[in-house]
């Protein structure tokens, strides 16, 4: 038999230990660098690349397998994965080998009370196994300073370790994946050790109650306050021709939304604005399509966004539009300054024409193979796959959107913002900002290939006709290009919202403001808007914090409102899934650091592990206890060092959840309100109170300890999960009776976890909090938003509305040839054969 092995990899170890120990002649093959190592050829031929099945055959070379020892090499199995590896590379490439103890110490003490129990000084009886040694392989690298040896074992240490120790493994350990999220997470669940120090301060300051004056209600207009934190929140402007799915939701306005319901709690002084993006060609073809104005359209799918969002529970302080004399006024500001201070150039360009539309196309209205990359289905301003910037004529095999037709290549004069000339001004500004604020790691790096690359002159004008007008005379037939005039709409939003705009967007000095977005809008947002306001030179407050996300794919495909694929905003409303449960996993499954997917089957287990068995079930016990047990008056609590240490647990998670909200971490931050209820259910276990209520005083006093201290956790539960589930969180603080002030006093400073419900306070009605999802109604939603809807979206009413409202006849043409795809590809995915379409004609 041939062994392959690769220096510094553990598992050869454990592998060559076992061996070792046995009498079966090997060849030792040394020092492939192949990760999936060790390896072991058998003389059939047959390979084994898993070091315990290795392991299994050395028990079957020895004729000592039983069941004994099969369940003690388990043993060894719990320690080598996965906790092994996390404390592995704690120890080899973070330095941290005093959290070594503390990461094995569960599957350790199991393995002792195992020995203890059996009462044998080996796993297996009273000699040295093969589960003995591969035991010791397993934990020798960091147990090397132990003077414990196995003869058997040395020879495998000085094959694979080479007499390095630990650096030994550094770079094998280097290749290696991070351990998954869920095992990282296993050991940050396991409850916070604290000090005794800890344990009192954290019941000084519960005895504390809570503050007496919280703050007022907002009031309209909100301006900025000297002595405050004043944060201006700006959501991605949707397209208004677009129905918002789930990924551009939880992308732009739903994060925003947490991140300012969190700062107000904080007491920050807080705007949210928000609103349409509703010029540009996109809404002069969707106007086309429906046989109404441009305004017409704005003014419908205005409403579907302010409904949908509003469903959802989105706290804007304003929701407006672009379609403003305001956005005249201000854009039109910005470029007579850009043009004083000799920030634009004038170019002729080529354009993409579409001749049977008769129009030029806007860059989202053309489609081809990217130069760079080669994806099918790049757009004109940038392909979606490699991320790169596209001038529309670079496309290949460039097709228009709306007709199929191949455009025609046409010259036009148009004027450039000067971005070369800028470049100094944005890189010393960019430093600055990118350092002292929270930039997302991906917006960071989208903005450093942009200034990588070099700036080059950016075209904001364009030829179309429902746009904010270009004021010079030179180009008055022309309106501006989306992507100068759209960021502009924050400004004129504000200015819609209140006439003194400008204490917000001219006031760097007193003013920090978020901008939240999806990856695809970076750009825009860190070099292509500062730099129009950097040129304008008129102190205008520039983005601190840009916080991007990945994207949300749905199952395993993307959204497409044309294919039926995905949940989209007005579609959700109609499962009978509430907005807060929807918020709840959207937020879970936020693609903060990669892209993530929304998943039916994944929904359904959160909502029944996460929010109903974890979540609601503690709330519930919580709140009946007092109802059942002291009735419905909150009992004295005598503090045990017991209770004590829960306290400093909660403190201790509560501490974590406002660091990272602070940095604008929303999905790490829920897994802390997550691990608070999951404490708080193995403190109802632990102490079982309805059994202790059936005993003597002091165990009756006991029960109300335990009950009072539940039921203030649930308290505080409620203010943590106010920006994620308002409506949750209000239900929770009403079944409580909970006073307002608990919403402020908890969040404030580096958190504040005190006795809000004191003894004698009388809760209300407790009822519960969520409802399970049941596999038939998920599995129906699946199938549902999977593409057989694709035939609700564009069935023969639409066309015949066409030819009602008297549509030109290529409009009516697509749509019946989109029709006649769409059913063929509900075939197709349904199984079925697609027919031929019949030619209808007289029979000869």
């Amino acid at each position: 038999m041939k062994l392959f092995v690769s220096e510094g990899n553990p598992h050869c170890l454990k592998v060559l230990a076992a061996l070792e120990l046995t009498a079966v002649k090997y060849k030792v093959v040394q020092f492939l660098s192949h990760p999936a190592l060790p390896a072991l050829l058998l003389p059939s031929g047959q390979q084994l690349f898993s070091a315990n099945a290795i392991c299994r055959l050395v028990h079957l070379f020895r004729s000592c397998i039983n069941n004994v020892l099969q369940r003690n090499f388990e043993k060894t199995v719990l320690i080598s994965q996965p906790a092994l590896l996390r404390a592995l590379r704690s120890a080899v490439l973070q330095g941290k080998g005093s959290d070594v103890s503390q990461i094995l110490q569960s599957p350790l003490n199991f393995l002792d009370q195992s020995l203890l129990k059996g009462g044998k000084p080996y796993l297996t009886g009273e000699a040295i196994s093969v589960a003995d040694v591969v035991l010791w392989a397993a934990l020798h690298p960091i147990l090397s300073d132990s003077s414990f040896t196995l003869g058997s074992c040395q020879s495998a240490v000085q094959k694979v370790l080479q007499g390095k120790g630990l650096q030994a493994m550094k770079s094998y350990m280097q290749r290696q994946p991070a351990p998954p999220n869920s095992q990282c997470r296993d050991s940050e669940e396991r409850q916070h050790s604290v000090s005794e120090e800890e344990c009192e301060a954290a019941a000084l300051t519960w005895s504390k109650g809570l503050s007496s004056c919280p703050p007022t209600d907002k009031q309209h207009p909100i301006l900025p306050q000297e002595g405050k934190r004043n944060v201006l929140v700006t959501s991605a402007l949707p397209y208004v021709n677009n129905v918002p799915h789930l990924g551009n939701i939880i992308g732009c306005v739903l994060s925003a939304d947490v991140f300012s319901r969190y700062g107000r709690l904080r007491g920050w002084n807080m705007l949210f604005v928000c609103g349409t993006d509703e010029y540009g060609t996109a809404t002069e073809n969707k106007a086309r399509e429906e046989g109404l104005t441009p305004q017409q359209i704005c003014d419908k799918y205005h409403a579907v966004h302010s409904s949908i969002y509003s469903w959802f529970q989105i706290d804007f302080d304003f929701f407006g539009r672009t379609t403003t004399e305001k956005q005249t006024e201000i854009a039109q500001n910005i470029f007579w300054r850009l043009h004083e201070h000799g920030y634009l150039v004038e170019d002729t360009v080529e354009q993409l024409r579409c001749e049977k539309c008769q129009r030029f196309l806007a860059d989202r209205f053309v489609e081809g193979t990217c130069p760079h990359c080669s994806y099918p289905e790049a757009r004109g301003d940038q392909c979606d796959k490699c991320g790169r910037l596209i001038n529309a004529v670079e496309l290949r095999d460039p097709q228009c959107k709306v007709c199929r037709q191949t455009p025609v290549i046409r010259s036009s004069k148009h004027l450039f913002l000067d971005l070369p000339k800028l470049e100094s001004q944005l890189e010393q500004w960019l430093e600055k900002s990118t350092s002292t604020g929270d930039w997302t790691t991906n917006a960071k790096q989208i903005t450093h290939s942009w200034i990588r690359d070099g700036l080059k002159p950016r075209c904001i004008t364009r030829d179309l006709h429902w746009g904010t007008p270009v004021p010079h005379p030179d180009f008055k037939e022309k309106v501006f290009y989306v992507w100068f005039d759209a960021p502009i709409g924050y400004l004129s939003i504000t200015a819609n919202y209140t006439n003194e705009w400008e204490k917000w967007w001219k006031n760097p000095q007193q003013v920090e403001l978020y901008n939240f977005m999806a990856k695809d809008n970076v750009p825009f947002h860190s070099v292509v808007f500062p730099c129009s306001l950097l040129g304008a030179q008129d102190n205008y407050t520039l983005v601190n914090h840009l916080v991007a996300t990945e994207y949300l794919n749905y199952e395993d495909t993307k959204f497409s409102k044309s294919r039926g694929v995905g949940v989209f905003g007005d579609m959700a409303k109609d499962t009978g899934i509430p907005s807060d449960v929807w918020r709840f996993y959207l937020l879970y499954v936020r693609p903060e650091g990669q892209d993530s997917a929304f998943s039916w089957a994944d929904m359904a287990m959160k909502n029944n592990s996460e929010l109903l068995n974890n979540l609601g079930n503690f709330i519930n016990r919580a709140g009946m206890f007092v109802t059942k047990f002291f009735e419905g008056c909150v009992p004295v609590m005598e503090l045990q060092r017991e209770d004590k240490e829960l306290l400093a647990v909660v403190g201790w998670e509560l501490q974590q959840y406002i660091q990272l909200m602070d940095k604008v971490k929303i999905r790490d931050a829920l897994k802390h309100i997550l691990n608070i209820s999951r404490h708080g259910n193995q403190y109802i276990q632990v102490n079982q109170p309805w059994k202790k209520i059936k005993g003597d005083e002091s165990e009756r006093q006991r029960a109300g300890t335990v009950t009072g201290v539940a039921v203030n956790i649930a308290c505080l539960l409620s203010v943590m999960l106010s920006p994620y589930m308002p409506l949750v969180s209000q239900t929770i603080r009403d079944q409580l009776n909970a006073p307002q002030s608990c919403v402020y006093t908890m969040l404030q400073g580096g958190g504040t976890f005190v006795c809000s419900l004191s003894a004698g306070h009388r809760i209300g009605t407790v009822s519960p909090l969520f409802q399970k999802l049941e596999a038939e109604q998920i599995e129906a939603l699946k199938k549902r938003f999977g593409g057989q809807q694709v035939l609700d979206v564009y069935d023969g009413d639409k066309v015949r509305a066409l030819k009602a409202q008297k549509a030109e006849k290529d409009v009516i043409t697509a749509e019946v040839s989109k029709l006649l795809e769409l059913k063929t590809q509900l075939a197709v995915a349904e199984g079925k054969n697609p027919e031929p379409t019949s030619k209808k004609g007289k029979k000869k």
